[in-house]
């Protein structure tokens, strides 16, 4: 039974790693859009390579990041994180010094690999070491400073790239790794999960990763109208029905398919992807309206989407306790209508638009949407399973949500018209952001209305989440075990789940 108290020096850092590791990747995941057209002008890279950029961090890490989860539960919890750590700023260092936009890609693909491990690993030390008394505390407290980590993301990043330069960005992530893996080995107790046995599925976590590369590259290239794209995507589509059936027929899935049996769990995902995808589109191109179109700073920018993750950071508990109260259907219809609204006002932001007047609106509009939906849908999730499957099944919405992101990103710019120059010409790249923009808002508006029709209200008995701030605008919160492994079959109700991909055979 973990028994390390908050109150003690070894409790406060544990907390302290958990939260820098946690940091990395919220700061990649809200940093990089506001140093794309930098990164673009500097490497002479079309818009294929920026949304690479942001996709081949995506991929990856939506791949792997369940896989990811089940090896900490093998080897040990510490052990995978301080890898993933290591070798996330190992994968930063390369793309600072990228000398051109392929390497660029590569490492960030690379970048991805140390998410995926650390990811999980983070939220799971805090699960494994902390006192049960003091873990909901915990838990508040690195959802929240993790919340503030991905609020400055923008500022920092555009600050970054208006001064030092855009490779900063990620020149940033080492010396936070260089302080985080010392504490995590010096201060952290290592755990691993009790009968993690059986095989890795590490041809399903293959099948997906190469799924949703090939779809993304389809999407991306599909301009471009030639044989191989065509060849890619049938591929990709090959590989998404190979992951099916293995993960089907498979004794220890990553992704166990019945999971799906659950009617409210599968139109949950359905809504989740529809949002998120809308999400991701939405950040990849505004950051880029703002300094083509509007003519802002990197700064000026960054600084702009601020009040999204500020309007979560502060009011996502509340959002919580409401949908507690009146249940999960009405706050997952109002909020993609609200998110559509605040979309579609943004089609008034255009060259020298005012902050005041045209984008602040817009972003308010978008942020109580995001406010009144992300904590709802997590809650959402958690309810639709079994109380021992809820921790798989929070992994499986926050894969979905980063999957439903990365395709946006790879489709969207080809729905909307736009070329591969379009971000070095003001007026083509307004005309498919307007576009852009309608087309993210019919998305959201599709997600309201599968959630009115299929949104229930959950059994009162139900997991609910124990991460109540959150603040990132690119994925939902990631929910862990509300029991250490060791403490499994202590009593009814208190089982937790296998880890996905080492099930016991």
């Amino acid at each position: 039974m973990p028994d390390v108290r908050l109150s003690s020096p070894q409790g406060k850092w544990i907390l302290l790693t958990t939260v820098l590791g946690s940091s990395m990747a919220l700061l990649d995941s809200t940093v990089v859009n506001v140093a794309l057209p930098r990164i673009g002008r500097d490497l002479d890279a079309d818009l294929a390579a920026l949304q690479w950029t942001v996709n081949a961090y995506m991929v990856t890490l939506a791949g792997l990041i369940l896989l990811g989860g089940a090896l900490g539960d093998r080897f040990g919890r510490r052990k995978v994180f301080v890898v993933g750590v290591l070798w996330f700023a190992a994968a930063s260092l390369l793309c600072g010094l990228a000398p051109n936009a392929g390497v660029l890609i590569a490492s960030r693909a690379l970048q991805g690999v140390g998410g995926a491990l650390l990811t999980p690993g983070s939220l799971a030390l805090i699960q494994a070491s902390v006192h049960p008394d003091d873990r909901g505390r915990a838990v508040g407290l690195w959802s929240g400073f993790g919340g503030i980590g991905a609020a400055v993301g923008p500022f920092v990043g555009g600050w970054l790239v208006d001064g030092p330069g855009w490779r900063w960005v990620f020149l940033l992530n080492v010396p936070l790794a260089l302080l985080c893996a010392p504490v995590a080995v010096r201060h952290v107790p290592e755990s691993v999960g009790e009968r993690a046995e059986g095989r890795f599925d590490v041809l399903g976590a293959a099948l997906g990763a190469v799924a949703l590369a090939l779809v993304t590259y389809a999407l991306i290239e599909a301009g471009e109208g030639s044989l191989v794209v065509a060849v890619a995507a049938v591929a990709g589509l090959a590989a998404a029905v190979a992951f099916v059936l293995v993960e089907k027929r498979r004794p220890g899935p990553m992704m166990p398919l019945d999971i799906f049996a659950s009617r409210q769990f599968t139109a949950v995902n359905v809504v989740t992807l529809c949002v998120y995808a809308a999400f991701g589109g939405f950040f990849f191109l505004a950051a880029l309206q703002l300094q083509v179109v509007v003519g802002w700073s990197a700064l000026a920018a960054g600084t702009a989407l601020l009040p999204t993750t500020a309007l979560m950071l502060l009011l996502s508990a509340r959002s919580g306790e409401l949908g507690d109260r009146i249940g999960p259907r009405i706050p997952l219809t109002v909020g993609p209508l609200l998110c559509a609204a605040g979309m579609l006002l943004m089609l008034r932001v255009g060259p020298g638009a005012s902050y005041a007047t045209e984008v602040l609106p817009a972003l308010i509009v978008l942020g109580f949407g995001m406010v009144t939906l992300v904590a709802p849908l997590t809650a959402t999730v958690l309810a639709s399973v079994d109380t021992a499957r809820a921790g798989l099944a929070s992994g499986i919405n926050n894969a979905a949500a980063r999957a439903a992101g990365l395709v946006a990103v790879a489709a969207l710019p080809l729905l909307a018209g736009m070329g591969p120059e379009a971000y070095r010409l003001p007026d083509a790249f307004d005309d498919a952001f307007r576009r852009a923009m309608t087309l993210c808002a019919g998305v959201l508006v599709v997600g309201a209305a599968i959630a009115w029709a299929t949104v229930r209200r959950p059994a009162p008995d139900c997991r609910h989440p124990e991460c109540h701030t959150h603040g990132s605008v690119a994925v939902p919160p990631l929910e862990a075990e509300t029991e250490p492994r060791g403490e499994r079959g202590k009593g009814p109700g208190t089982e937790t789940p296998w880890p996905p991909g080492a099930e016991p055979r």
